[in-house]
C-alpha cells in the first residue's frame, strides 16, 4: 500500500508538467490556426473588391456572417432561392455577371469526438458533407473561384461535366472511393473525377463534395433554385449601389460587400487577440497551480516515508541492538535504514512512471484547469457553437510524459526518500544496544 500511495505521487509529480506542456502546445495551435485563416480570409477578400455575396440561409459563405462550409449546423430551415433572380440581377445596372451557386448539407449526419485539453473530449453532430453545385461554365470556371484548385488526384470539374463530381480528401474514407469509384448521393450515382485537398482543421474542417448545378439541384430535389450568388460589380465604386438595390429586392438574401467581409475579419482580428491573452493568462494561472500541486506532492511523498520509515525503526528496534552489539558502527546502521528508504522509493518511482505513462492525461486533466480562451464572453457563439469548447479548429494535444522528466522523476524519488529516511535512520543509528535489547 505504501508503494502504491508513493507511486501515485510520483505519477502526480509526473502528470502535472505533461499537462502544462499538453496546454502550451494546446494555446500554440489554436493561435496559428486562428492566425491563418484570419490571413487567408484577409487575402482572399483583397482579391474580391467587386464581390458582392448573397447567400439564403442555406448558402453559409465564409464572410457571409455564416459558418464555413461542411462546419457543424444547427436545425435552421434551409432557404432557397428561385434561378429566375439570376437574370433580374444580372440587369441591374453596374453588374458585370452574376455566378449561381447551390449549397445544402446532406441528408446524413455524423458524429464526431474531438479531444480536447486535459483529456477531456466533446462530441458533435454535424452533416456529414455539404453538396455544393456549380455553373460550369467555362467563362466563370476561368475567371472566378468557383471551384477548388489544390487537387490532389484525378482532375478538376470542368465546362460539360455531368453524372461526376469533385470531393474532399477528408470524404474518400466515408465513401471508401477514390478517382473513378462510384458515390451515391439521395439514390443518384456519380463518379469521383478528382479529389482535392480539404480546407481547415477541427471545428474548421470542411467536407464537400462539387457537381454541376443541374446535377445538385436534381440530386437534392432544388430543381429551379439556387441558394448563393456571386454578383460582381463593374466597378468598386458600383458595390454599394447594387447591394442596396439587392437588399430592397430580394429581403431573403444576406448580401455581404467588401467592406463587410473587412470588418468581419477585423472583429475576427480583435477576438483573436482577446483569445491570445485568455489563453495565455489561463497558462499562467495552470502553471502557479501545477507549482502548488508539486510542491504540495513532495512534501506528502517525504512525509509518507518519514512515517514510514520512523514505524520500521521502531519495529526493528531488537534488531537494531543486536546490530549495535555485534559491532554495527552507528554509521553502518544509519546508512542501511537511508538506503531501505532509498530502494522503497526507488520502486515507487518506477510504480509512479508505469501509472503516469498511461493514466498522464487523466491526472493532468483532474488536477489542473483545461484552456478555455474564449472565457465567459461567448465569442463565436452560435457562429461556432462548439468554439466554447476550447476546440475551435485544432485537437488538443494529448499530455504525454516526457522520457527526460519520467529519469528526472526517478532521481527525485530516490533524492526524497533519502531525505524522508534521514531522521529515523538517524534515530536508529543512536540506539543503545542495551535499551534496544530490552524494548518490547
Amino acid at each position: 500500500m505504501v508503494i502504491v500511495a508513493l507511486g501515485f505521487s510520483m505519477a502526480i509529480m509526473i502528470s502535472i508538467p505533461a499537462g502544462i506542456v499538453a496546454n502550451q502546445l494546446s494555446a500554440q495551435g489554436l493561435a496559428e490556426n486562428f492566425n491563418n485563416t484570419i490571413t487567408n480570409m484577409q487575402a482572399e477578400i483583397n482579391k474580391t473588391s467587386t464581390l458582392i455575396e448573397c447567400r439564403t440561409s442555406s448558402g453559409r459563405g465564409m464572410f457571409s456572417g455564416g459558418r464555413p462550409t461542411g462546419m457543424p449546423g444547427g436545425s435552421e430551415q434551409e432557404v432557397f432561392l428561385n434561378e429566375t433572380a439570376v437574370d433580374e440581377i444580372r440587369s441591374i445596372d453596374g453588374v458585370k455577371d452574376v455566378v449561381p451557386l447551390l449549397e445544402t448539407s446532406s441528408n446524413e449526419t455524423t458524429s464526431e469526438t474531438i479531444n480536447g485539453p486535459g483529456g477531456r473530449s466533446f462530441t458533435i453532430s454535424r452533416p456529414l458533407y455539404t453538396i455544393t453545385g456549380v455553373c460550369l461554365n467555362s467563362s466563370f470556371i476561368d475567371n472566378y473561384s468557383i471551384l477548388p484548385t489544390n487537387i490532389t488526384a484525378g482532375r478538376n470539374l470542368r465546362e460539360g461535366d455531368s453524372g461526376v463530381l469533385l470531393m474532399s480528401s477528408n470524404l474518400t474514407y466515408y465513401f471508401a472511393v477514390g478517382v473513378g469509384g462510384k458515390v451515391e448521393i439521395n439514390d443518384e450515382s456519380y463518379t469521383v473525377v478528382g479529389i482535392y485537398e480539404q480546407a481547415g482543421q477541427g471545428l474548421f474542417e470542411t467536407r464537400t463534395v462539387y457537381m454541376n448545378i443541374s446535377d445538385a439541384q436534381t440530386a437534392t430535389g432544388n430543381t429551379g433554385n439556387v441558394s448563393m450568388l456571386d454578383v460582381y460589380a463593374k466597378d468598386t465604386s458600383d458595390v454599394d449601389g447594387i447591394a442596396e438595390v439587392i437588399q430592397v429586392a430580394y429581403s431573403e438574401l444576406q448580401v455581404t460587400t467588401y467592406k463587410d467581409r473587412l470588418s468581419s475579419v477585423q472583429n475576427m482580428q480583435t477576438t483573436y487577440n482577446e483569445t491570445i491573452t485568455n489563453a495565455q493568462s489561463t497558462l499562467s494561472q495552470t502553471q502557479t497551480i501545477a507549482t502548488q500541486e508539486i510542491v504540495i506532492v513532495v512534501v506528502a511523498t517525504s512525509l509518507i516515508v518519514l512515517f514510514v520509515m520512523l514505524y520500521t525503526v521502531r519495529e526493528r528496534t531488537k534488531e537494531i541492538g543486536t546490530l549495535k552489539a555485534i559491532g554495527f558502527s552507528n554509521w553502518n546502521v544509519m546508512s542501511q535504514f537511508m538506503l531501505e528508504g532509498m530502494l522503497m522509493s526507488l520502486v515507487a518511482g518506477v510504480v509512479g512512471i508505469a501509472i503516469g505513462s498511461v493514466g498522464a492525461p487523466l491526472l493532468s486533466g483532474l488536477l489542473l484547469p483545461s484552456i478555455n480562451p474564449f472565457g465567459s464572453s461567448g465569442r463565436f457563439q452560435g457562429t461556432f457553437p462548439a468554439a466554447n469548447s476550447g476546440i475551435l479548429g485544432v485537437g488538443a494535444a494529448t499530455a504525454v510524459p516526457d522520457p527526460q522528466l519520467m529519469l528526472l522523476a526517478l532521481g527525485a524519488a530516490v533524492l526524497l526518500g533519502a531525505l524522508g529516511s534521514l531522521y529515523p535512520a538517524w534515530r536508529a543509528s543512536r540506539t543503545r544496544p542495551a535499551e534496544a535489547m530490552r524494548y518490547e
